[in-house]
């Protein structure tokens, strides 16, 4: 059998379960919609579906970083922490060491791609569990964030990185074009080339990936350089949009971010995501964190419906899936 085929053959049979529960997420979301419009008079303008978009865009991009690592059966606690790293990182290069914004954005970006590295090596080469690996990851970043910035947020960015962050061409925000446009990449990506394929693949059957001749190991650490990456471009959004390297950024957006992914249908176990599903996932807790707010619920009492949020939405990709398999 053709490694090309293979690829195909754990797609075909999973299209229709896809699309059911890429239905069932919009289904979620025209409820929230729907519920949210009845209990608040504020929740059905242009300004504020801009600001869910908005607010969005951050948390979005996380979880397209998560989704390609749980596609393969893998799992990233660090996004939040990278994300601040990322953003200090840059904002460092810009307004202390004086560096020309390009560099810092290149830096920004980088940092995330190295947290990635090391994750994805540390999850293949040193044979430490991922949920371990990315948990330590998790405290290494936020604690040399904040050794870095003594604790206080780097003030004073370059225009042109502001713009990324504050922009509004045509109306629009420019972290909710950026999002969008990661998300069309990703889409790509996953659903139509063959690093995608191998992904999905790798969280199907691990064992029927080594046999087909997938480089497991470089698959995976390249994964977790991707789900980096993407933790450095939501740094970049996040510090352009307040002004400031926080080192204290992201506190907890890894739990909204695989939170989304796994309410857009990517299985928790791999083998099944979509990056249309998990767009769609971030817009329910987009939706959702704008309704509480709109509804003057406590943030605390908002960190109790995401929690809540995630363990159904497990429960019922775990239900679908032993449905499935009945």
């Amino acid at each position: 059998m053709s490694t090309d085929a293979a690829t195909e053959a754990p797609a075909a049979p999973k299209r229709w379960a896809r699309l059911a529960v890429r239905t069932e997420s919009l289904g979620v979301l025209a409820i929230l919609v729907i519920a949210l419009s009845i209990l608040s008079p504020y929740f059905l303008s242009v300004s504020n579906f801009l600001n869910i978009l908005l607010a969005t865009s951050v948390i979005g991009v996380l979880a397209y970083g998560a989704t390609f690592v749980i596609a393969a059966a893998g799992i990233d606690l660090s996004l939040g922490s990278v994300l601040g790293l990322s953003g200090v990182v840059g904002a460092l290069a810009i307004n202390t060491l004086d560096l020309p914004w390009p560099i810092g954005i290149v830096l920004c970006l980088a940092t995330g791609a190295f947290c990635g590295l090391i994750n994805g090596l540390l999850t293949t080469r040193a044979g430490i569990p991922a949920f371990i690996a990315t948990l330590g990851m998790l405290g290494v970043a936020r604690g040399l964030a904040l050794v870095l910035t003594n604790g206080v947020p780097v003030y004073g960015l370059a225009d042109p990185v502001l713009y990324l962050g504050q922009g509004r061409p045509a109306g629009i925000p420019t972290p909710v074009i950026i999002f969008l446009l990661v998300g069309a990449v990703s889409h790509f990506v996953l659903a139509y080339t063959r690093f995608g394929k191998y992904a999905l693949v790798i969280g199907d059957n691990e064992a029927a990936a080594r046999a087909m001749g997938v480089r497991v190991q470089r698959q995976r650490i390249a994964l977790y350089v991707v789900s980096g990456t993407m933790a450095g471009i939501a740094g970049l959004l996040f510090t352009a949009r307040v002004n400031s390297g926080d080192p204290t950024a992201g506190l907890n957006y890894e739990l909204t971010a695989i939170t989304a992914t796994i309410l857009g249908g990517t299985n928790l176990f791999g083998g099944r995501a979509t990056i249309i599903g998990t767009l769609i996932g971030a817009l329910i807790m987009g939706v959702l964190q704008n309704g509480l707010n709109l509804l003057a619920v406590s943030s605390f009492y908002q960190q109790m419906a995401i929690g809540t949020v995630l363990v159904l939405a497990v429960w019922l990709d775990q239900a679908n899936r032993s449905r499935r398999l009945a």
